[in-house]
């Protein structure tokens, strides 16, 4: 399946997509190790995989099951040479991972997550302090505020304390630190139910811990929500730094890092626009590129399409991470494959 769908993509000229790996079923967050191993959580499947890539020809010769039987593992994130793994109640640790892939064992680090599955999938990054950042969804389409939902935590490994980074977030599924500021920035999937077009799915920026970000009262900034926005100001709650389309469900976000790709896309936040599920018409199913300028999203151009044509789905973008020579791997949960993308130099 996976390999059928590179025909269908199209890249950003002068970039080359090819197949790092497929066959990696439900693939969702992926992060790569020193060693440059390859880690992938799933969700639906409850797998964590490793792929190792033994001859550094940008394809995956190996694939190992690192373990199953979890809770929707969609989170992973390698921290001082270990793994952590999100499930719906807890993270997990498999220590010094790269060593131990014969025979991998865990330990639980945190368990105080609420159990509901709805929303209940997480994504996992390291803060620059490196505290795991860890995002909690709301438990329903929209429901009224809970201290316990909708947030974005900050979890200190040490001392096991939850610190709230932004609030009134209904389901982030993707952030990243912008290079040289250390500003957090996050997805934010917009409610259903409310039409075709409304609300935007969002892309959100942190000025300060604890903001709120309108869920469930005001979404996109601007739109009252008809059960939980009656008498309340719009002003008082923080507007997207940029508002999407409705139902595209950005999942995955990415400041590229890398020198591999040209200027115009060094430093700048790719978005994985996962697709609609609640629209007459499918919309999303792309890689898009947010340029930022001071701070402000001034540009926003697809980059990698095709992965819907014609209301059929072939494949929905989750998740990015860099190899060491600069390509930007992309997951896809819906084709079960993990894709590179490469800007080849002229010799």
């Amino acid at each position: 399946m996976a390999k059928n769908i590179l025909d269908k993509l199209t890249v950003a000229e002068g970039f080359n997509v090819s197949l790092f790996a497929d066959d990696v079923e439900n693939a969702r967050e992926i992060a790569v190790s020193d060693k440059g191993i390859v880690y992938a959580g799933s969700m639906k499947a409850g797998n964590v995989y490793a792929l190792i890539d033994r001859n550094q020809d940008g394809v995956a010769d190996e694939k190992i099951l690192i373990a199953s039987g979890l809770k929707l593992p969609s989170g992973v994130v390698i921290k001082d040479g270990d793994l952590y793994v999100s499930e719906v109640e807890r993270i997990i640790r498999f220590k010094d991972i790269d060593n131990n892939l014969n025979s991998p064992k865990f330990e639980v680090v945190f368990d105080g997550f609420p159990s509901e599955t709805h929303h209940g999938w997480k994504v996992l990054g390291v803060s620059p302090t490196g505290e795991l950042i860890i995002p909690v969804g709301v438990p329903c389409n929209v429901c009224a505020e809970n201290e316990r939902y909708g947030r974005i935590f900050s979890l200190n490994l040490e001392t096991k304390k939850l610190t709230t980074i932004a609030q009134g977030v209904r389901n982030s599924v993707g952030f990243d630190f912008q290079p040289g500021t250390e500003t957090l920035w996050f997805s934010d999937n917009g409610r259903d139910m409310m039409g075709d077009d409304i609300p935007p799915c969002e892309i959100n920026k942190v000025s300060y811990s604890g903001e709120h970000f309108g869920f469930p009262y005001v979404h996109a900034g601007t739109i009252l929500d008809p059960e939980f926005g009656q008498g309340k100001d719009p002003a008082k709650f923080t507007a997207p730094a940029l508002s999407l389309g409705a139902h595209v469900a950005p999942l995955g976000i990415h400041f590229y890092l890398g020198k591999q790709f040209p200027s115009d896309y060094q430093q700048q936040l790719f978005v994985a626009e996962h697709g609609s599920w609640n629209r007459t018409k499918k919309a999303g199913y792309k890689v898009a590129v947010a340029t930022i300028e001071q701070g402000k999203v001034v540009k926003y151009t697809p980059f990698l399409t095709g992965f819907m044509q014609d209301e059929q789905t072939f494949g929905r973008p989750v998740a990015f991470a860099e190899l060491a020579d600069g390509s930007l791997l992309v997951s896809d949960d819906y084709a079960g494959a993990i894709y590179r993308v490469t800007y080849p130099q002229s010799k």
